[in-house]
């Protein structure tokens, strides 16, 4: 689908849900192709606060008090 600015500007929620549904929408400017619609990606990953929670334990052990030593060598210069 391509279309003129004015033109996507009067329908853009029709483009908006035709990109996400997985059409091409292009907008065009005096003829020429400026940009093209593409719905952004779900967010992968975290779900929200206490997501977590199952990892805590692996984090805390990971830093024992010689990572703690080796991390503050780095951040002073000295590995």
């Amino acid at each position: 689908m391509r279309l003129n600015i004015l033109e996507a500007k009067n329908r853009l929620s029709e483009l908006v849900r035709a990109a996400c549904a997985g059409k091409e929408v292009v907008i065009a400017k005096n003829g020429q192709s400026m940009v093209r619609l593409v719905p952004i990606a779900a967010a992968a990953g975290l779900k929200g606060f206490g997501s977590l929670k199952s990892v805590r334990g692996d984090v805390d052990k990971a830093f024992t008090p010689a990572t703690e030593r080796q991390v503050a060598r780095l951040f002073r210069g000295r590995a």
